[in-house]
């Protein structure tokens, strides 16, 4: 999968997750002008220099040989390709212990995604304020997603109810839903789905260390 860029250049899924691995290196170093290398970004993100300078050069004329990029003119042009050089605003859906996590998680807003409602289907739940905002009712979702001018969905509901949760959320206008529920879900092709399963995560984590697989061979000395 891709996204279509400005000027008809597409951005591929794969591309798009190396971004995001360079911005979080970036993130703790000098901002203030200083310069880094392809190398070192290359480094600090387990890929090869020469993708590296690949993928950065897609997005413009930004660094200078010998001499590496901007810190801040490369975070502004990261983020103006993934789309986070703006807030988006998001709903939650679901506010149990995974909820009330991720809501405490100070990455989303820095990374300008606003969660600007919560809701639940579970009586004792509603009315109750969770990081400074108020739990509605499940059943007012559609409506009031739109009045948020809300773009964005997160879902941490049970399976059983995740597809109709997300139906109700597409036909509101959401542009995009993060799943956390263990389930596949069915949605437009204008409604973009990422899916994080932990146990499928789990699961891959398992094969990759499973009897059998090869291990690096001892350091010398």
């Amino acid at each position: 999968m891709s996204e279509q860029r400005e000027g008809g250049e597409r951005l591929s899924r794969a591309a798009a997750h190396r971004l995001s691995l360079y911005l979080r290196a970036l993130a703790g170093w000098p901002a203030d002008g200083g310069k880094v290398s392809s190398g070192r970004i290359a480094e600090a993100c387990a890929v090869s220099d020469a993708q590296v300078r690949r993928d950065l050069a897609a997005l413009g004329n930004l660094g200078q040989r010998g001499i590496g990029y901007d810190a801040r003119d490369l975070v502004a042009a990261i983020r103006a390709a993934l789309g986070i050089d703006r807030t988006w605003r998001a709903v939650l859906v679901g506010v149990g212990n995974l909820a009330r996590a991720l809501l405490r998680y100070q990455g989303f807003r820095a990374q300008g995604f606003d969660i600007v409602g919560l809701f639940d289907t579970d009586p004792a739940k509603i009315g109750q304020v969770v990081e400074g905002l108020t739990v509605e009712s499940a059943a007012t979702l559609g409506g009031r997603a739109k009045e948020l001018g809300a773009e964005l969905a997160v879902l941490t509901v049970p399976a059983e109810t995740a597809q109709a949760v997300a139906d109700v959320l597409a036909a509101a206008g959401v542009r995009g839903v993060l799943n956390f529920a263990p389930v596949l879900l069915r949605l437009p092709p204008r409604v973009k789905l990422v899916t994080v399963d932990l146990a499928i995560q789990l699961e891959q984590l398992a094969f990759l260390i499973q009897p059998g697989e090869a291990e690096p061979a001892p350091a010398d000395g």
